[in-house]
């Protein structure tokens, strides 16, 4: 029989593990704190159990009530919210939010956007919906690479502003929601009750099963909700059919007049020019040499077949390998290849399914941007000269002595 001190022991181990998945810090006296300092939970029956958010404890009153909340009285949960709170525009929702001011509801937007095109206006759209006058945050994924993510996160969050004006201030650059999990955790700890996700349709099952997996285990929210922004058909034409595959193939074919259909209007020819330039830089291609490119690798869902082919084969993705997932940016370990499809394991011990077509392979032991390739890093060859070149804005060695030597 065990004893009542291996009972503590294990039901403490049990809350320590759990508060340690969440990033919480222990008060001393069974109380738990998130990283902004805020008691958060306490530790019941060995399992971590959570406070009311709006209610921190020692506190009678919330100190970050939500506004629909702070309007009403408890008797009438469903009573509409100020006039004022629902005229707020989609400049106005999620937008420079003080800290207790946040609403009950967090409606966001998590994808590579790379490049952006017209079908994402149709998602951003259908989230501007969901967030109903409640907050609403879009968070463009940070991975880059030649291949799928030719542009760096800040130029794709600039074309995004200029393509879709409505959405300038909800679209959040922050280099550390590298994640969908990032993205859940923060919300979690700035007091949002519920959660919206809005994805395309062929990826509603992949983040709703990922969402709620870990739900009161990464974060804590009383509702998650996957909501699909419409069919997506790679094969029909005009905004259902657009995709930012489309968009990188007609820059690999030199086809303008192809990468012009798959902008809004919003955006002008010149910018369009300037986003196509952009994306043939991103992607190494030379401006006036007939590339020769496999489209797999760059656009899969216009070549599944040469995929599955490499895939089959043993030429791409095998156990072991390290993979990222370019829906969710869960960057994982290839612990099982199926038919069609790869189980994934992170770092920290979280399981993960993923398509072949939405996953590359993941750059790692390295801080930079994943485009660089290794040959690029090796100091000495002329590979790792001519990058950091680049980088300097020197065009030839000789510039780069007139540029420093003593006048």
């Amino acid at each position: 029989m065990k004893s009542f001190f291996q009972f503590l022991n294990e039901a403490q181990s049990q809350a320590s593990m759990q508060a340690r998945k969440l990033n919480l810090k222990s008060d001393g006296h069974g109380g738990w704190l998130d990283s902004r300092g805020n008691f958060v939970a306490t530790t019941e029956d060995g399992r971590l159990k959570f406070v009311d958010k709006k209610k921190p404890k020692g506190q009678e009153e919330p100190t970050a009530q939500p506004k629909a909340a702070q309007a009403q009285p408890k008797a009438e949960p469903k009573k509409p919210e100020p006039q004022a709170a629902q005229k707020r525009g989609a400049k106005e929702v999620g937008a420079g939010v003080a800290p207790g001011e946040t609403t009950e509801t967090l409606t966001v937007a998590f994808g590579r956007f790379n490049p952006p095109t017209v079908g994402h206006g149709k998602l951003l759209s259908a989230a501007q919906k969901a967030a109903a006058g409640e907050d609403l945050k879009i968070y463009p994924s940070r991975s880059q690479d030649p291949k799928k993510n030719p542009l760096d996160p800040d130029m794709k969050i600039s074309f995004m502003k200029k393509m879709f004006p409505e959405f300038e201030e909800n679209i959040v650059n922050d280099g550390d929601m590298k994640t969908i999990f990032n993205v859940l955790t923060t919300a979690d700890e700035d007091g949002y009750r519920n959660v919206n996700i809005i994805v395309g349709s062929d990826r509603q099952a992949e983040f709703e099963n990922l969402a709620t997996k870990y739900n009161g285990d990464l974060y804590n929210f009383q509702n998650i909700r996957v909501i699909s922004a419409g069919v997506r058909d790679a094969d029909a034409e005009g905004v259902e059919g657009m995709s930012a595959s489309k968009m990188r193939k007609a820059v690999i074919d030199g086809d303008f007049d192809a990468f012009r259909r798959g902008t809004p209007k919003e955006l002008d020819d010149g910018d369009t020019q300037a986003l196509f330039d952009a994306v043939r830089t991103g992607m190494k291609l030379k401006a006036k040499k007939k590339e020769v490119t496999e489209m797999w690798e760059i656009a899969p869902k216009c070549d599944p077949r040469g995929l599955r082919d490499n895939y089959i084969s043993g030429n791409i993705f095998n156990l072991g390998d390290i993979v990222e997932n370019l829906n969710t940016g869960l960057i994982g370990k290839i612990i099982r290849r199926g038919t069609n499809h790869l189980i994934c394991v992170t770092e920290e011990n979280y399981m993960f399914k993923s398509w072949i077509r939405d996953v590359m392979e993941a750059v790692v032991n390295y801080p930079g941007p994943s485009g660089v390739s290794g040959k690029e890093r090796e100091v000495g060859t002329d590979s790792n000269r001519n990058y950091v070149m680049r980088m300097t804005g020197t065009v030839g060695i000789k510039n780069f002595i007139n540029k420093y030597k003593k006048k």
